[in-house]
């Protein structure tokens, strides 16, 4: 049988079990490696290369900060002020929810879900309410800011990655606004969708002693990693200097966690997400393998075909149908398969790729938030709220994330169509 059959029958069958099974997709991402290799598809050496070790090196990094400024109480002290100073239940969790979006702006998503969570848990006991709305607003919040910088979320760092975009790219890129202001446009518009659903609560708030902060150290070595980032960007070779950086920062921030809590590092390799850098590192040697075999040259000639000259079309069919499927499967390896597609069709067309790639991650990183399985942030808020004793049921979630994700995605859509089409 011809290798191209093979290795695309291997990807699209272990996409399926992905979806399927999540809780096993490592183990089917690993399998599928070994059975390329073992069929001859991809030599070890070419699975090596496939991988984009500067991603791993930027998430591993950035996890391991994140880790160590949530352990501060830093965020957690930052929200329980912000509840303080709010004139009523209304408008904490409106502002838990702009705090939440402004942390997962430089920390990943699920760790950013983890930090706020207790706060929002915490005030919905002292108002006697139920907390899965506000849960909710919380995870999709994480997500939809997690887009909105380099470190936010593993595909922006994998958009950063194929474009070979910097820390400041994602503010500024050849000139023009970037990703952050798309994001930032789509923020507004979601934000009023969660006033008015929120716009009853007008109870007050009961007063309350503040959480202690452990230590500032760990908002100060986070501070700097965004800071050398941000420099990197005019000084150094990007496509290794942001990964090592990250490295350094993360070991940095194992040192002096080590310090102020005994056993840190023990504990942060224990807890430490093993299961997504595994997973991440399969999906690399998938995409790798029908690379590779020329499927991507393929899918390109296909979606050019589709959309004939009207690049309007195209974009839109590239940006709704990543909404749509995002929606319901796992994002990352979605967009691992789908960035040299868009930058290959736009090639073809003859336009500029950021149009494609920016339109891509727009919608693959936003259409998560439509339903509960759409995004791992939306998984961990879930399972928190089911420790409570609450269920939360799709529809449920989708009278939220729904109106959420058309307000946001349908604002960006529009201004990166308008900045970035000429």
């Amino acid at each position: 049988m011809d290798s191209k059959i093979i290795s695309l029958a291997i990807f699209l069958t272990a996409y399926l079990l992905f979806i399927i099974f999540p809780k096993k997709r490592v183990f089917f991402s690993i399998f599928a490696v070994a059975l390329l290799i073992l069929v001859g598809i991809i030599s070890p050496k070419e699975a090596f290369l496939s991988v984009n070790w500067n991603v791993m090196a930027i998430f591993v990094g950035t996890l391991i900060v994140a880790d160590l400024f949530t352990k501060s109480k830093v965020p957690a002290h930052a929200a329980e002020i912000i509840i303080k100073k709010a004139k009523n239940t209304a408008w904490a969790i409106l502002f838990i929810c702009l705090l939440t979006g402004f942390i997962s702006a430089f920390v990943e998503n699920v760790a950013t879900v983890l930090i706020v969570a207790p706060i929002a848990l915490s005030l919905s006991k002292k108002m006697k309410m139920n907390p899965v709305k506000m849960m909710i607003a919380i995870a999709i919040s994480s997500n939809l800011q997690g887009t909105a910088t380099l470190i936010g979320d593993p595909p922006s760092m994998l958009l950063g990655s194929f474009a070979k975009m910097n820390f400041g790219d994602f503010f500024l890129y050849q000139g023009k606004p970037s990703i952050f202001f798309a994001v930032e446009l789509g923020a507004v518009f979601s934000f009023i969708i969660l006033y008015f659903i929120f716009r009853n609560h007008k109870e007050k708030i009961p007063s309350s002693p503040v959480e202690k902060v452990k230590s500032w150290l760990p908002t100060i070595i986070l501070a700097s990693l965004i800071f050398a980032l941000a420099i990197c960007s005019f000084c150094f070779d990007y496509q290794y200097s942001t990964g090592i950086i990250c490295i350094l920062f993360g070991i940095i921030s194992l040192i002096v966690g080590e310090f102020i809590s005994k056993n840190f590092i023990l504990e942060s390799l224990k807890l430490f997400d093993w299961e997504t850098v595994f997973f991440l590192i399969g999906v690399f040697i998938l995409v790798g393998s029908i690379t590779s075999t020329g499927w991507i040259e393929t899918a390109s000639a296909f979606l050019t075909g589709l959309m004939g000259k009207n690049i309007f079309l195209g974009y839109t069919l590239i940006v709704f149908i990543s909404v749509f499927l995002s929606a319901f499967i796992d994002n990352v390896p979605f967009l691992i398969a789908m960035l040299p597609v868009a930058a290959s069709t736009a090639n073809q067309l003859q336009i500029n790729p950021a149009l494609f790639l920016f339109g891509l991650l727009i919608g693959t990183s936003l259409g998560g938030n439509i339903t509960p399985i759409g995004a791992s942030a939306n998984i961990v808020a879930l399972s928190l709220l089911k420790k409570e004793g609450y269920k939360v049921g799709f529809c449920e979630f989708l009278k939220i994330g729904l109106p959420f994700t058309l307000a946001a995605v349908t604002a960006a859509y529009f201004f990166i169509w308008f900045v970035w089409a000429r």
